[in-house]
């Protein structure tokens, strides 16, 4: 069941991926946009998202997980039909992206969250490093493909045909669902949903582990990971076209998978900690680099680089945490940390709206210092973040 549920992940993934790169390409050659139209893109996903990702780990608790994401899987299919069909009739405007953007933001509440308390369902405990490590892959892997055939199909048969393929890949992952099932512990009695999400925080205030990675990971998303959100920006400053723009993205999953394969050997590692936090400091350092670049081909090492500390950090991160939640909390508790994973778009926001004032280089050197900066104090006063080791991967829930 892994391996189907996987390869419609891999579906999704490349649905997500298309969607940003079409919109951002969209947004900044046909429609005029500028990083500020892109930082209310972003804001539009990231507003409703962050009110109803909390909310959709409750969910993941209380309801049948496989039945959330088929119902998110059909609705995000249909946005991006919809966004097809407007750019097809050439009555597109931004207002529209924006509006869509919303739209996904509210699905992504309570898709994450139910699809990071799903797939532990399909595995041994025992397996979920490597369950944990292969869906990164598969976000990754899709963006060898995607940037790509992306970038050409904008190019060669216009940017709609990368919104219909992408609900394409939404529509796969609702096939595959059809043919999944799965077994989901019983939660506790039901009381009031706010009751309920105040034992998701109770539970994360009560483990220092826990209290330390989630908003250490929020931070990163906010701050780390903006040049997502930017890299149209720096697409037009080295001068190059549509299919120019998605080989930044494949140089990147192509730096990512490289660190899925490196972390393998620190996963169960003494120092497993200590790598983790060093990985999150070499990481700022890289996403400066890249900013600065002096041309498109440094800066497609610079991106190359910045995916393997990326991914170290946050598949050891990860593996830690979906192992030691407790199996009644799950989805409350996964849901919160999704929520720290689903801050890109406000990132993007925050980057935006810098980049407008400054220039996108100086935004992005100065956010990747501030993740900088955070994971340095967590070093160096967090000693239980810092002396994890690879047994904590399989140590029992608490």
């Amino acid at each position: 069941m892994f391996r189907r549920y996987w390869l419609g992940t891999m579906a999704t993934a490349g649905s997500l991926q298309v969607l940003q790169i079409g919109v951002g390409w969209l947004v900044v050659t046909d429609l005029n946009g500028g990083a500020g139209v892109l930082g209310i893109i972003g804001g539009a996903i990231a507003v409703p998202s962050i009110l109803v990702t909390l909310f959709g780990g409750v969910l993941a608790d209380r309801i049948d997980r496989r039945v959330v994401l088929m119902v998110t899987s059909a609705a995000n299919g249909l946005l991006m039909t919809l966004l097809a069909l407007l750019v097809v009739t050439e009555t597109v405007e931004i207002w529209h992206i924006v509006l869509i953007a919303a739209g996904q933001g509210v699905l992504g509440g309570f898709d994450l969250p139910v699809r990071a308390a799903f797939f532990p369902q399909l595995v041994k405990r025992e397996h979920m490093p490597s369950a944990v490590s292969l869906h990164g892959v598969a976000w990754h892997l899709s963006r060898l493909i995607t940037p790509t055939v992306g970038g050409l199909s904008i190019r060669y048969l216009d940017t709609e045909s990368v919104f219909f393929a992408g609900a394409g890949g939404w529509v796969a992952m609702l096939l595959i669902m059809f043919t999944l099932r799965t077994t989901q512990s019983e939660s506790a009695a039901r009381r009031n949903i706010l009751q309920e999400l105040g034992e998701g925080f109770g539970y994360i205030a009560r483990n220092r582990l826990f209290a330390v990675m989630i908003p250490l990971t929020a931070v990163k998303t906010i701050f780390g990971l903006q040049y997502l959100t930017l890299m149209p920006l720096f697409a037009v400053r080295h001068g190059v076209q549509a299919d120019g723009f998605g080989v930044f993205y494949l140089s990147l999953s192509l730096g990512a998978i490289t660190g899925v394969i490196v972390v393998q050997r620190f996963q169960h590692s003494l120092n497993a900690g200590k790598i983790m936090l060093v990985a999150g400091i070499v990481f700022s350092g890289l996403v400066v680099a890249f900013a600065y670049s002096p041309n498109y081909w440094s800066a497609l090492v610079a991106i190359f680089l910045v995916g393997i500390p990326h991914m170290i950090f946050i598949t050891l991160s990860m593996t830690v945490l979906q192992v030691r939640v407790a199996p009644e909390l799950r989805g409350r508790v996964i849901g919160i940390y999704t929520l720290a994973l689903s801050m890109i778009p406000l990132g993007g926001l925050v980057g935006g709206g810098m980049a407008e004032l400054l220039d996108e280089r100086l935004a992005l050197s100065i956010s990747a210092g501030v993740f900088g900066i955070a994971t340095l104090w967590v070093f160096a006063t967090q000693r239980v973040v810092r002396n994890l080791t690879g047994a904590d991967e399989i140590a029992p829930a608490q």
